[in-house]
């Protein structure tokens, strides 16, 4: 799986209409507010015209691609950090997810009534990003608690601990979200248990009508702002191009016909990709062309790993052509005559567009 992703955002935001415009998969959506009670979960295969090139070149073998996983989750409200709405649900599902999908209402409708009565997409951002920051005070304050006792019996880890979480509180009272807090690879890594919710990546999603407008350009800015990714998705026409039919060249076809020239899933994908470094690699082995996803500067063992355990534990090299090579010259062979394969060692960075045969004892 290449990552997953919680959908989040005030009720009547339209969550579950962007969740069926990413996945088809027919949540319930109504105009009301907590439609969603249960959360909803669909996994979508990545695009990737890379992967369908290269299934190309082995007609007799299963094309995989790698999958992204979305979490429709429901609607949270004022004082969802203290259990109100469905708070405690939506705060519990969401500790659990890769990045965010922050979902902003930017569209008129008489019909569906904002939550707070007028369409205000700052005020909307910023009443989810407090409840996300006083749930992550509730967190902090209770693992500062029991450092505290840890601390004050000597031991040493403790202290290390207390002063960073003492640091990011400070922080979190401040305002400022985790991930804003400049902490290392390490720090982060040392706080990663407890779940922190605004340590996530984000990419705020302007849920737009017609067109983009004054209210979706409002939640660019404060994409921006926040160094934060950021995408407009017709939800609506897109959910019902979606539904209309399986087959993606229709959908591509009428999304075209409405200027849409690229689906709201492929952008919401790079997006994502972008925000969370990921990279695809490829393999060709066995039965099956096949994509994996992995974090940039992945090392060839780690990335081995993914397909199986042994790849790492065994691991003797692999031998790596980039994917455009390979299409080009169009087959292996061509390549391995040109002596364009490249055999590397434990050491090896995976690069975007790899296509890697791991060799293992």
């Amino acid at each position: 799986m290449g990552f997953n992703c919680g959908l989040v955002g005030l009720p009547n935001a339209g969550k579950s209409t962007i969740f069926n415009a990413l996945t088809a998969a027919g949540a319930k959506v109504e105009s009301f507010p907590f439609s969603t009670i249960k959360t909803n979960v669909g996994v979508v295969a990545v695009p990737d015209p890379r992967l369908d090139r290269l299934s190309a070149l082995y007609p007799e073998k299963r094309k995989v691609p790698t999958t992204l996983e979305f979490l429709d989750i429901a609607g949270l409200v004022r004082g969802a950090h203290a259990g109100e709405g469905l708070g405690n649900q939506f705060l519990a599902e969401i500790r659990n997810v890769d990045a965010i999908a922050h979902i902003v209402r930017c569209f008129e409708d008489p019909l569906v009534p904002h939550v707070d009565g007028s369409l205000d997409p700052k005020r909307d951002i910023e009443v989810v990003e407090l409840e996300l920051l006083l749930k992550d005070l509730e967190t902090l304050e209770n693992a500062l608690e029991k450092i505290r006792r840890r601390a004050r019996a000597g031991e040493r880890e403790a202290q290390k601990e207390l002063e960073l979480l003492e640091r990011v509180a400070s922080g979190v009272k401040e305002g400022k979200a985790v991930r804003a807090l400049g902490l290392t690879e390490e720090e982060g890594a040392r706080l990663r248990g407890l779940g922190l919710l605004t340590a996530k990546p984000v990419v705020f999603v302007a849920n737009v009508g017609e067109e983009e407008n004054d209210y979706s350009r409002a939640v660019a800015e404060a994409a921006r702002a926040r160094g934060a990714g950021y995408v407009a998705i017709r939800g609506k026409l897109e959910m019902e191009i979606a539904e209309a039919t399986e087959d993606e060249e229709e959908r591509a076809l009428w999304r075209r016909e409405w200027g849409i020239e690229e689906s709201g899933l492929e952008r919401l994908i790079r997006a994502g990709y972008q925000l969370l470094e990921l990279i695809t690699f490829f393999t060709t082995d066995g039965p099956e062309v096949r994509a994996w996803t992995v974090k940039r500067g992945t090392k060839a063992p780690q990335a081995g790993a993914k397909i199986h355990t042994d790849f790492e534990k065994r691991f003797i090299q692999a031998e790596v052509v980039p994917i455009a090579k390979l299409l080009e010259m169009g087959s292996l062979q061509a390549v391995k005559e040109a002596g364009g394969l490249l055999r590397v060692g434990e050491g090896y960075e995976v690069q975007d567009g790899d296509v890697i045969h791991f060799v293992v004892a």
